[in-house]
């Protein structure tokens, strides 16, 4: 706490502040919220080596120019992992989903994908690439956290070609699509409903250039949330169009690839946050992710049932995988 007092101190000389201490992300990351008479501000704690306050600082401007709101930096002590910004509030919005409000806030939060999508770089340099490497990198989480630690399954050689020959699959598809800048976690809770009715974004930090189809999976197949099929499909359509007409996919990509290339990027990412969510409970001490996990795994087996290209992968995590899942609660 001694930097965070000196770094107060220098921004409120001899003032005295009383910090609250507000619910944290998946990160290493801490935030406090203070006030000054009816102004309040938040401060951020991401310590280092753990966090990377440097990129946070350069994406938040990168977000700020292609006209997305985002919390404003007000002060930063980058040695010390030490940021004053303004505060967005408390409504996420999450909190605001229901059935007669989610499709104009999806449409909206879709439409709004577009600015991040013109994203190609920040102050710090091009932006990181989601490539083959990464893809698997990130799947592999799956077989260590999910498969291995927490369901506490042994695989033996066969399997682990398996995995490795859908994994691959997956990578594939997920670099067929035109690239672009990708929030990476575009979802209910990084998003915060602000008084005009705008959407503000958070936890951008993780940008890189990926598939176009990746944050608006991320959003319409949320891990904390989840809607009937036919209206993330038509969600889905409405999205497919608008990149048509503004020629951001070839024009011979059809209806029908788009929504297999959106399948499938779900299917990696969900794989993906099985592993994460798992990780942060085994490592990290964070337990309240496994609620979801039953929500995620679900829509793991919601692909893999529907694509015969899958089933192996389907039947193999039916028999093998889910009933250890259900078991555990």
């Amino acid at each position: 706490m001694q930097f965070i007092q000196s770094f107060l101190a220098a921004c409120f000389p001899g003032e005295t502040i009383q910090l609250d201490p507000i619910t944290g992300d998946a990160s290493f990351r801490r935030y406090f919220r203070f006030f000054r008479g009816n102004q309040s501000y938040i401060l951020m704690d991401a310590p280092t080596p753990t966090e990377d306050c440097g990129r946070f600082v350069a994406t938040q401007q990168a977000f700020a120019t292609a006209g997305l709101q985002v919390p404003q930096i007000i002060a930063q002590d980058i040695q010390h992992g030490l940021l004053l910004l303004s505060d967005l509030g408390d409504t996420l919005l999450l909190s605001r989903l229901t059935e007669n409000t989610v499709t104009a806030f999806y449409r909206q939060a879709l439409a709004q994908l577009k600015q991040v999508r013109t994203i190609s770089a920040t102050s710090a340099g091009a932006l990181p690439v989601f490539d083959r490497e990464f893809l698997l990198r990130e799947m592999q989480i799956f077989i260590d956290w999910f498969v291995l630690q927490h369901l506490q399954l042994s695989l033996n050689e066969q399997e682990h070609s398996m995995l490795q020959h859908y994994f691959l699959l997956l990578a594939d598809s997920a670099l067929q699509q035109p690239q672009a800048g990708m929030h990476r976690d575009y979802h209910c809770r990084n998003l915060m409903l602000q008084p005009d009715g705008r959407l503000a974004v958070i936890d951008f930090q993780d940008v890189v250039t990926g598939p176009v189809s990746y944050d608006a999976v991320s959003l319409l197949k949320d891990c904390y949330i989840k809607w009937p099929a036919e209206l993330v499909h038509s969600l889905c359509q409405e999205f497919y169009q608008e990149l048509h007409e503004q020629a951001e996919i070839p024009a011979d990509v059809s209806p029908q690839q788009f929504q297999q290339w959106f399948d499938w990027m779900g299917l990696q990412r969900h794989i993906k946050v099985c592993g994460i969510f798992c990780r942060l409970y085994h490592r990290d001490g964070k337990s309240g992710y496994l609620a979801d996990l039953p929500r995620v795994f679900d829509y793991v087996l919601e692909v893999t049932s529907l694509y015969p290209e899958l089933e192996v992968l389907d039947q193999w995590l039916k028999t093998k995988v889910k009933p250890v899942l259900e078991a555990k609660g």
